[in-house]
């Protein structure tokens, strides 16, 4: 259960930015997309090297 502590007189914009803010952080949303649809470990890990490989030709082209 996510908590998010309202100050006396605290815009209700903010209080529901900071409840956005930390639903996100539990990732609830992204393992639920993740679970709608089977991924075979071999995708994933393609996909896993080749952000990585993305990743790394980014920091280098900042070099």
């Amino acid at each position: 259960m996510i908590v998010v502590p309202v100050k006396e007189g605290e815009n209700i914009e903010k209080a529901l930015k900071k409840f956005k803010r930390k639903f996100e952080k539990t990732g609830v949303v992204k393992e639920l997309r993740s679970r709608q649809a089977f991924e075979k470990p071999s995708v994933t890990n393609r996909k896993k090297m080749m952000r990585a490989v993305y990743v790394q030709k980014m920091q280098q082209a900042e070099d």
